[in-house]
């Protein structure tokens, strides 16, 4: 099992987090991933720093993989997402991979377009990954419709495309890009929801990596580790299809100020027991994924770090 580390930008600046990468990888983390966001869930987490210019510094200051999760269409033109592919997939071959979705509200209402619903935002994005994958393999562009593209290419391409894998948290969404990913990146829900997830993407046609996210908040005791939770990320409590559409931090926060213990532990794995932990991811990850990425809630990243290399990650790879 390929264990990751998820590069929090919402929460810690980008200069500290570039070194969390590197202590994560010293660590015994055999990759990283990081999401493309430009506010963070809530108004404590405090950061949102741009994820292409640190994924730069990242990987070239590592040697193992990076990848991260994006919305094309709105906040940026594909042509440009598909430059920013080529040039990491050129500088770092073999190293990069991008999983495209369809984006939240929080991020992309800063064009000032409207937000689509749904099947609209699906369109875009199935029309922006087909601009992506032509510019990579070297073809001259134009497109109408979802997107607008004239004459483009790339002049600077990789010799092997970086693996564009399809985002997805519903099963309906999972089963829809089954047939045209490279691979299906989602997040944690209870193992009979993923369960879903995962049986809808095989019936789609899916057949390439499972990827899995994990948001965990780690601590040395139940109630500190609980308490970080209900700081950090009660933004879990939040689910689709509201998550997609609310535009603000504030947002977030003004939906989570009553906070259901039992329900943010069915968002986060909340442990201070490492078998405790361990169980949980594995209870997940045994449904059939390939790669598990660990994303430690805190802002504060370097408890976690320690523990992962002391004792989580030999537990976890004994587990999985």
């Amino acid at each position: 099992m390929f264990i990751g580390y998820h590069a929090s930008h919402e929460q810690v600046p980008p200069s500290a987090l570039l070194t969390c990468v590197q202590r994560a990888e010293a660590a015994g983390f055999d990759g990283a991933m990081c999401s493309d966001h430009y506010a963070p869930w809530g108004v404590r987490q405090g950061e949102s720093a741009f994820a292409w210019s640190w994924l730069g510094a990242a990987l070239a200051t590592t040697r193992f993989s990076l990848g991260v999760v994006n919305a094309p269409g709105q906040r940026y033109h594909p042509a440009v997402i598909a430059q920013a592919i080529a040039t990491l997939g050129e500088m770092f071959p073999g190293r990069f991979w991008a999983a495209l979705g369809s984006g939240e509200a929080m991020n992309e209402h800063i064009t000032g377009d409207p937000w689509p619903p749904k099947p609209e935002r699906n369109d875009r994005l199935k029309a922006s990954v087909d601009v992506i994958r032509r510019l990579l393999a070297g073809e001259r562009v134009d497109a109408a419709g979802a997107v607008t593209v004239h004459d483009a290419r790339l002049w600077t391409r990789p010799e092997v495309r970086p693996p564009l894998l399809g985002a997805a948290v519903s099963p309906e969404t999972a089963e829809w890009l089954g047939g045209w990913v490279d691979g299906l990146a989602t997040v944690a829900q209870q193992p009979a929801d993923l369960q879903q997830v995962l049986d809808a993407y095989a019936a789609g046609g899916g057949t390439g990596e499972r990827v899995l996210q994990v948001h965990v908040s780690w601590a040395g005791s139940d109630e500190e580790a609980m308490a970080i939770a209900r700081d950090q990320w009660p933004n879990g409590l939040v689910g689709p299809p509201e998550a997609w559409d609310l535009e603000q931090p504030e947002d977030f926060d003004a939906r989570t100020r009553q906070i259901d213990d039992a329900e943010l532990r069915r968002a986060v794995v909340v442990a201070a027991d490492p078998d405790d932990l361990v169980a949980q991811v594995a209870a997940m990850t045994s449904l059939g994924f390939d790669r598990v990425y660990l994303h430690h809630v805190g802002r504060d990243q370097a408890p976690f770090l320690a523990a992962a290399e002391r004792v989580l990650l030999p537990l976890l790879r004994e587990a999985l």
